[in-house]
């Protein structure tokens, strides 16, 4: 062989070798460029990551204010209901008491137009007797009690005390000798002291 043979082939030996470089290194480009793509979603994860408190604060102010607003709604329309109750239990707070008491006045009237039909006291006694019993059974629905005085012990919480009266013993001493006016209570609060006399 000629030199110059000998020359082109190893020519032709190193321009092989350097296509199979190249090929190499575009066979690895991909791997490069999908490494490079993942390192990209990466820093965009970081980035949303940054970005995402701010909005999630945000959010969640706005989600608070509309929170808010519903409750302060709410509130307004059940101080504006209260009101109206109240309102309400002021004008016919009575309502039960007078529908109780409406039975025994239609009593009354016609003891009143049967009175004139008889002199008889006695039955006219006997009617306002039924009519007083009826009355105090109506309030004692509504939780109105008759106070008892009878020898009880002088209590400045249920009584009132308008007469002393001395010489009536040591047995006597500090009780309730005679009630003048009856007292009353409602559901066990005072509504009515009981003006009495005390022994002395």
């Amino acid at each position: 062989m000629k030199e110059e043979d000998i020359k082109k082939m190893e020519e032709e030996e190193t321009l092989d070798q350097q296509e199979e470089k190249e090929d190499t290194v575009v066979s690895g480009s991909p791997t490069d460029e999908t490494s490079d793509e993942s390192t990209e979603p990466s820093e965009q994860q970081e980035q949303e990551e940054q970005q995402d408190p701010l909005e999630k604060a945000l959010s969640e102010i706005e989600q608070l204010k509309t929170q808010m607003l519903y409750k302060s709604a709410e509130f307004d329309n059940y101080r504006k209901r209260t009101l109206k109750e109240k309102a309400e239990l002021i004008l016919n707070g009575g309502e039960k008491a007078i529908s109780a008491i409406l039975p025994v006045i239609d009593d009354m009237e016609r003891a009143i137009e049967n009175g004139s039909k008889t002199d008889d006291p006695a039955v006219l006694r006997e009617g306002m007797e039924l009519i007083y019993h009826k009355m105090m059974k109506a309030l004692e629905g509504l939780g109105v009690k008759k106070m008892d005085t009878a020898d009880a012990d002088f209590d400045t919480d249920l009584h009132e005390a308008v007469a002393m009266v001395p010489g009536m013993g040591d047995d006597k001493k500090g009780k309730v000798i005679d009630c003048l006016q009856t007292g009353y209570q409602l559901n066990e609060k005072v509504i009515r002291h009981a003006k009495v006399a005390v022994g002395q």
